[in-house]
């Protein structure tokens, strides 16, 4: 969601982050993959150009902890929304990004309130498929 606001620099260590987000549990599965392919498109170009770097875990996010709110609550948003995106609950996921949370000092209401966002755009989308499915 709105991934396309980062900048190249970031979309490419938000990838990188999210792949070790999503793989916290064990290996990438195809649904994951999934998810991953959907937000780099949602990218645009530049998710083209998208190469691996080899920036650990922590590097990673405390990169993110240096920018600006704005940034630390769209990547936060987007970790949760690929985290709820399949039906399995993983609790290595679950405190990965607890951490990210604490690290990027996003309080607590202010990830209830994305959570909220995360599940009122997927109640949109489920919406809009049953209506034009009628």
């Amino acid at each position: 969601m709105l991934l396309n606001l980062l900048t190249k620099e970031e979309k490419f260590y938000f990838i990188d982050l999210l792949v070790k987000v999503i793989s916290v549990d064990g290996t990438t599965n195809e649904m994951e993959m999934q998810i991953i392919n959907k937000l780099k498109y949602e990218m645009g170009d530049d998710a083209l150009r998208y190469r691996k770097s080899n920036l650990s875990l922590e590097k990673l996010i405390d990169y993110f902890a240096t920018k600006p709110k704005v940034t630390k609550n769209l990547v936060f948003l987007n970790l949760l929304s690929a985290s709820l995106a399949d039906e399995f609950y993983s609790v290595e996921e679950h405190f990965l990004l607890e951490q990210i949370q604490n690290s990027l000092e996003i309080p607590r209401k202010k990830r209830t309130e994305l959570v909220k966002a995360v599940y009122a755009d997927r109640d949109l989308r489920e919406k809009v498929k049953r209506i034009i499915s009628e």
